[in-house]
């Protein structure tokens, strides 16, 4: 796992710690922040404003990347960290990806078909 994530050396500082949570913490934010905007906002707005479907799927896939990136930044700082939940970690960030890789193609597609 270390040489698929890149990470050459082991750190287990306080500080490389630290800076994993936050990286978790951000990256399960951003993929709130997108189950908001995606399954309440944009229902309740759509047929309020007509026009917002257009910028709904974009706004969906912007925040997918941002929780993917952050997510792939926490787990190689859990890794350099040599934390000790980090095979639980790994696993959970892992089903998160699927969800996200879901809700971008469903994104794709609605901005697919819109067009």
């Amino acid at each position: 796992m270390r040489s698929l994530l890149r990470v050459r050396e082991v750190d287990r500082s306080a500080r490389v710690e630290r800076e994993a949570h936050r990286g978790f913490r951000v990256s399960m934010a951003v993929s709130g922040v997108r189950c908001l905007i995606t399954y309440l906002l944009v229902p309740i707005l759509v047929p309020i404003l007509g026009f917002a479907g257009v910028f709904a799927a974009p706004v969906g896939i912007l925040l997918c990347l941002v929780a993917g990136v952050n997510g792939v930044v926490s787990v190689r700082r859990f890794w350099i960290g040599d934390h000790r939940s980090r095979w639980m970690y790994t696993w959970f960030i892992a089903v998160v990806f699927v969800i996200l890789a879901v809700a971008m193609a469903t994104d794709i597609s609605r901005m697919v078909s819109g067009l």
